[in-house]
């Protein structure tokens, strides 16, 4: 058993790695690693021979049993839900910094993906970030090869339709800087310039104290431009961050990590704002300095 323990932990990283883009929820991917370790320490592995293998063909079975299960949960929240972030670093400029991780994932692929049916999201995810081979994804969601490189390229289409990053971080940065700077005087226009026409804002606040969501999705410069007096009022405690190796901002008040919003930028214009404002989820949140 403390062998077997010893392989499991050489592993983790890769299955969280898996299951965090499985799932978007820190929690959820952490939740799925241990039920991997309980079905391994309850099986017979000793004539498994690629036990790393068997281990994420496992934890993408059990983040597959979650995702169809949570996903009439969330139908009508789904168009705000704003996935966790996995790696959030605070107000650093050093070069090597500034680079984009090889493995970073950004917050707005993770609310594309969200929008993805159970069994593509898996495709997607082992195939495209992952390397597998369609006969293995075949094997997890139960399909014929050629049916999971189907799922896989549907994907595919979703998430390259979707806005993506510039892929420079120093420009990214720069935008991102210049949006707090407006943000910070209240300079309207100074916003308006930064935003792309069809930008779309995001916010996940969770629910409130009566259970009611109180999250939203705003479409458009000038209706994102209007929540400024949001940005503003919060502009004095937001700093620079990156958000899963992306530029982005965290706001902290007391300590207390009161939201995060991460930014894409496209052709030097900002496309997307997702906001997390989720009290709970945020209280399991640190910033790394």
């Amino acid at each position: 058993m403390d062998e077997l323990a010893r392989s499991f932990e050489e592993q983790r990283e890769h299955l969280r790695g898996v299951a965090y883009r499985m799932l978007g929820s820190r929690s959820e991917a952490e939740d799925a690693v241990q039920e991997a370790w309980l079905r391994l320490s309850r099986t017979d592995v000793s004539e498994v021979a690629n036990l790393a293998g068997w281990l994420t063909t496992v934890v993408s079975r059990v983040c597959l049993d979650m995702l169809r299960s949570r996903k009439s949960r969330r139908e009508d929240s789904l168009d705000t839900f704003v996935p966790d972030p996995v790696s959030l670093k605070a107000n650093t400029k050093a070069p090597e910094d500034e680079a984009v991780q090889a493995d970073a994932v950004g917050l707005a692929l993770l609310v594309v993906l969200e929008t993805l049916a159970p069994a593509e999201r898996l495709a997607f995810v082992l195939h495209d970030m992952f390397g597998l081979s369609f006969d293995e994804v075949a094997e997890v969601v139960g399909k014929s090869p050629a049916a999971a490189r189907q799922l896989a390229s549907r994907a595919r289409r979703r998430v390259q339709g979707a806005p993506a990053n510039d892929g420079d971080p120093s420009r990214q940065r720069a935008i991102v800087e210049a949006f707090m700077a407006a943000s910070r005087g209240g300079d309207f226009e100074g916003l308006l310039v930064l935003l792309d026409p069809d930008v779309v804002l995001r916010a996940d606040a969770g629910t409130d104290s009566n259970g009611a969501a109180a999250s939203k999705v705003v479409r458009g410069a000038l209706a994102v431009v209007e929540q400024a007096l949001m940005f503003s009022r919060l502009a004095p405690y937001t700093e620079h961050a990156l958000i899963n190796g992306v530029p982005g901002s965290v706001t902290v008040i007391n300590g207390r990590i009161q939201s995060v919003m991460a930014f894409t930028v496209t052709d030097g214009k900002i496309t997307e704002l997702n906001i997390l404002a989720d009290r709970d989820r945020l209280a399991a949140l640190t910033v790394e300095r």
